[in-house]
């Protein structure tokens, strides 16, 4: 199978939301209800939101696209400093920059998607000048974590992320880039 990692832009919305509703429910924990699922998926993986990222000049989104042109994972990197007390405690490289999001449909895990767009999002906060990248993952999704780590992140602290009504308990991880 072969893929391409590209810039994603405002057209690729409706793409990147489809596969942001499959992807981002496996990556809650097991308490998660299907209302806080869709909630968020609704408000912050909309394609009306993903035409936002592609446009934001502090965001850098990038798609897997497969042979037959079709989108398969995306990542998300925010190119400015944390505004959680939690994580700006946490981070010690700086500038610092977010991989918020990294995802891949499940059919292709395993196939090196995931870390060809780590390593595009490493390379574009390396080019926005940060010198470090941290992430938030659920203290419960084991398998995320152990990608992280295999990517040279390592936990430095915790913080809350809200999924519907429900606050959620995440490890900060950081990875310096210099």
């Amino acid at each position: 199978m072969t893929f391409v990692i590209r810039a994603a832009t405002a057209t690729d919305a409706e793409a990147l939301a489809a596969v942001a509703a499959i992807t981002f429910p496996l990556a809650c924990p097991p308490h998660t209800t299907e209302h806080a699922k869709a909630a968020f998926i609704a408000t912050v993986l909309s394609p009306e939101r993903f035409a936002e990222y592609a446009s934001d000049p502090d965001r850098r989104l990038f798609a897997a696209e497969d042979d037959r042109g079709e989108i398969i994972g995306y990542t998300l990197l925010n190119l400015s400093e944390p505004t959680d007390d939690d994580v700006r405690a946490a981070v010690t490289a700086r500038p610092t920059a977010e991989l918020s999001k990294c995802y891949v449909l499940p059919g292709h895990h395993g196939e090196g998607v995931a870390g060809r767009l780590m390593e595009a999002s490493l390379a574009a906060a390396a080019d926005a000048g940060a010198a470090g990248v941290w992430l938030g993952v659920n203290e419960e999704n084991e398998r995320a974590q152990r990608f992280y780590g295999k990517h040279g992140f390592g936990r430095v602290g915790a913080k809350r992320f809200l999924v519907g009504d429900r606050l959620e308990h995440d490890w900060v991880m950081e990875r310096a880039l210099r």
